[in-house]
Order: structure tokens, then sequence, then C-alpha cells
């Protein structure tokens, strides 16, 4: 595991999809995110994301929300959410404290632990819903090599 530092994200321009209940709906969802970006002639533009809307250890799975974002090219109109859950947004550059986990994602839990006792150590404190940027494709690499990203929102405390 690498250290955590604290990074100025840019500000980018996703396609998301609103989700809700188990993860495990993932890979399903990012198809369907994928395939709606091809439709609308849009391009990717980088790694895509979970964005957990509801903290996974207190909130049951099958309540949980959450959306999967999809980095797109250029500057596409931002477009509200259809029917079909899908829309694209900007999220601007934030202060966050990011870290990177390298193995499976049932082994994610003690990272953020340490991710959160690292951010109040240091004088900072959760400002938005905790994200993870996959960096590893799981149908190309076997559970032991994901490299994980994850990425807390933080300001000043």
């Amino acid at each position: 595991m690498i250290e955590p530092t604290v990074v100025t994200t840019d500000p980018t321009t996703v396609a998301f999809i609103a989700m809700r209940g188990p993860y495990s709906q993932t890979p399903q969802g990012l198809g369907r995110l994928y395939a709606w970006i091809g439709q609308r002639g849009l391009q990717p533009a980088g790694m895509p994301m979970g964005v957990y809307l509801t903290a996974p250890p207190e909130t049951p799975e099958a309540d949980a929300l959450w959306e999967l974002w999809a980095p797109v090219a250029g500057e596409p109109a931002e477009v509200e959410v259809g029917a079909d859950g899908i829309g694209v947004k900007r999220v601007p550059a934030m202060l966050a404290a990011s870290v990177v986990h390298k193995g499976p994602y049932e082994g994610l839990e003690p990272t953020y632990a340490m991710l959160w006792r690292w951010i109040s150590e240091n004088g900072y404190a959760p400002d938005g819903p905790p994200m993870e940027r996959w960096h590893s494709d799981p149908a190309e690499v076997p559970p032991e090599e994901y490299l994980t990203e994850i990425i807390m929102p933080v300001r000043e405390a």
C-alpha cells in the first residue's frame, strides 16, 4: 500500500449512472454506462469510478445509493438524468486525500480505515462522499493485481 497524499483533483466532465443496491451490479452498470456514452458519440477519457453516497459499512447493501462515473473528453453539455438513470455532469476540482490499494476489492476495508485515520491525524476532515477509481480491468488482471485508488474529498479541520 502506498502512503496517502493530499491532492487537488482536476475538474472533469463525467457521464454517470445512479445505482441502488448491491455493489455486485458494477459490471452491468458500467456496461450500460459505456454503451450510453458510445450511443451519444462521447469519448471516454479516463478510468471509471464509483462514488458512494451512503456509507458502505453503515448502510445495508440493499439500500446503498451510489454512482458510477466515466470521465468523458471535451466539454459536452450537461445532461439531466433520464429514465435510464444516466446523465452528464461537471465535477469541480477538489482537495482530496488519496491512497492506492493493491489487491482484491474484498480487502479494501483496512485501507479505508487507515485512510480515515490518516485524514484525522493530519488535520483534515471529510468533505464529500468517498470515491474509488479503478485502474485495473478485472477481465484482464487477477484480483491480487487490482489497483484501486481511494479518493476522499477533504477540507482542513
